[in-house]
This record gives C-alpha cells, sequence and structure tokens, in this order.
C-alpha cells in the first residue's frame, strides 16, 4: 500500500481526492465549533451518549453510498486491533476538548495548538513507522508550525 501522496492520487480519482480533504477540513470546523457550543452544565457523558447515537444513525446512512457487496459480517472479519484504538482515541479528543472549552480555552487556539502538536508528534510515527518520506520543505514547514506554537502562546 503506497504511503506517497502521489502514488495515491494516482490510483484514486481526482474527485475524491479534493472530497476528502475538503470533508475532513470542513467537519473538523463544525466539530470545534459545535464542541464548544456544548453547554457548560451538561454531563459529558449523556452529551456523547447522544452524539454517538446519532453518529450511529448517521454511519448507517453511509451505507446507501458505501454498500458492503459481501456483507457487513464479512467485513467486521476483516477488521483489526485499530478499530478498538480509533474507538477509544475519538472517545479521548470528545472528552479532551469538551474540558479545553469548559476550562476556558480560546476557539482558534485550542484547535491550532492541538492540532500542531499532535502532527509534530506524528512526524516520527509516520517516518519510522508508515516509512514517509519527508522532504527539506516538510522540515521547513514544521519550524514553521513550532515558530507558530510560540507566537500562540507568546504574551502581550
Amino acid at each position: 500500500m503506497p504511503h506517497d501522496i502521489h502514488a495515491m492520487n494516482e490510483k484514486r480519482p481526482m474527485s475524491l481526492f479534493y472530497f476528502s480533504i475538503t470533508l475532513a477540513i470542513a467537519s473538523s470546523a463544525l466539530y470545534h465549533f459545535v464542541a464548544k457550543s456544548t453547554p457548560a452544565n451538561v454531563n459529558f457523558t449523556v452529551s456523547l451518549l447522544v452524539t454517538y447515537a446519532i453518529a450511529f444513525v448517521v454511519t448507517l446512512f453511509t451505507f446507501y453510498f458505501f454498500p458492503t457487496p459481501n456483507g457487513v459480517l464479512a467485513e467486521i472479519k476483516q477488521l483489526n486491533w485499530a478499530s478498538i484504538g480509533l474507538a477509544i482515541a475519538i472517545v479521548g479528543i470528545e472528552f479532551g476538548f469538551l474540558l479545553v472549552y469548559r476550562s476556558g480555552w480560546n476557539l482558534g487556539i485550542a484547535a491550532v495548538l492541538v492540532n500542531v502538536v499532535a502532527s509534530l508528534i506524528l512526524v516520527p510515527v509516520a517516518i519510522f513507522v508508515f516509512k514517509d518520506k519527508i522532504s527539506w520543505v516538510n522540515i521547513l514547514g514544521i519550524l514553521v508550525c513550532l515558530a507558530g506554537l510560540v507566537m500562540l502562546n507568546w504574551k502581550r
């Protein structure tokens, strides 16, 4: 399975390439707006139970666009540990951001800080586990991200 974005792009339609990143960006922005708008007096667990119940229904709806020709059970049998890890990560992100916003973090600062730091943590993982290649331009971008973190936390 290629990890090079150009090799991946050659094997997938351009519409999926741009749609997927647009969906991820729009959903991330919506996520942070909604998480910051969640009432502070609501119990975290109740909020997330409702969220995941609705997410379950929305996910069922996506079968219309991405059917399973061999059936759901056949697909479930192909899963590995990553589904469990993703579930744990999602719950951690949800609880984490609800706590972040309830504790008074600024919407723009918190989202940027978390995403930049998480990306920086993932650089060695990308290189050593997934064998992704990193260029001097990528390294320069990482340094710009680090400078951005300093600027985000700069006291006025």
